[in-house]
């Protein structure tokens, strides 16, 4: 069976990330090295559609940590996509010709689409087993989108039927909305309402979203939602993938964080301190689907688009 070792990386709004990887021709893969660093692409991109300098630069930083990694772990095969913060930026080349300086690979530019696409491949990778066969629906929630991804698991599935991509994010909605510390009543509830637009015109698109059987939630919000939950004060994958985090739990998540002060905020366990200020928009979002839904739990997967890239770059 051949094996061939891939670095994947996702140039996200909030998170610059990388997974190495062995990945055998049936699909196994075995994890190496995974990183994220907080880099907050999207700072401003929503009003200004373009990159930041200061954003740029600590992306290029990370990869600089990233391309010792890659080149210590004599990695074949690398592939970077770059999401909604680059898709919104008119200055998206200035990164893509640093980053391809250090790294030696330029990111691809991938839409709202493939992105689903590789969140649903990373995401649903032994969901089968823990549930079993059937619809799901694939939620991420990054940093300046939202995917949503339907698509049947188990043997003989093809994969996503239906992908929609929404403006909805957990920095967008921050930057957008939620300018007092905490955020004031009516600030959460225009994004309240705006995150509600965004859904029904996914029900639109998805109209088998009903015959859904299993909600899988990946990125950043999700899984320190339910961190936050679980109380971890150090990061432990083991006990986010696929924990079964409820719509009791988020809502008690939610309305602690969205009345807490940033400077309050931040002592939660299993809170990034790099996310206390876009980590409200992000479970509001993460709320409202669950209500709108009417949702009782969700599935969270610590696997997701770098998985699924890694995947799919073995493939090539």
């Amino acid at each position: 069976m051949g094996v061939k070792r891939v670095a994947a990386l996702d140039f996200g709004t909030n998170s610059t990330r990388l997974l190495v990887a062995d990945v055998a021709d049936d699909g196994t893969l075995v994890t190496l090295d995974r990183r994220m660093r907080i880099t907050r692409l999207g700072q401003r991109v929503d009003a200004d559609r373009r990159l930041h300098p200061d954003a740029i630069e600590r992306t290029v930083d990370a990869v600089r940590e990233y391309r010792v990694a890659i080149d210590g772990l004599g990695v074949e095969l690398v592939r970077g996509t770059a999401t909604s913060a680059a898709r919104d930026a008119a200055n998206r080349d200035e990164l893509f010709d640093a980053v391809e300086a250090v790294l030696g690979t330029r990111p691809e530019l991938i839409s709202g689409a493939e992105e689903g696409r590789l969140s649903f491949a990373g995401a649903t990778v032994g969901v089968a087993d823990a549930v079993g066969p059937g619809p799901c629906l694939v939620v991420d929630i990054g940093g300046g989108s939202t995917e949503f991804v339907y698509g049947a698991v188990g043997d003989g599935a093809g994969g996503p039927e239906a992908v929609v991509s929404t403006d909805m994010g957990c920095v967008r909605v921050t930057e957008q909305f939620l300018a007092s510390d905490p955020p004031a009543p009516d600030e959460l509830a225009a994004a309240i309402s705006v995150v509600r637009v965004h859904l029904d015109d996914v029900a639109r698109a998805i109209p088998q979203i009903g015959d859904v059987r299993t909600v899988i939630g990946v990125a950043g919000t999700i899984s320190t939602v339910a961190a936050v939950e679980q109380g971890l004060a150090v990061h432990d994958r083991d006990r986010i993938h696929h924990f079964s985090l409820t719509r009791e739990a988020v809502e008690d998540v939610f309305r602690t964080l969205a009345t807490e002060r940033a400077a309050d905020r931040r002592h939660n366990p299993g809170l990034d301190p790099a996310r206390v200020d876009v980590i409200v928009g992000g479970t509001l979002i993460l709320a409202t689907i669950m209500r709108w839904l009417e949702l009782d739990r969700m599935l969270v997967s610590e696997s997701d688009i770098l998985d699924g890239i890694a995947l799919d770059l073995a493939r090539r």
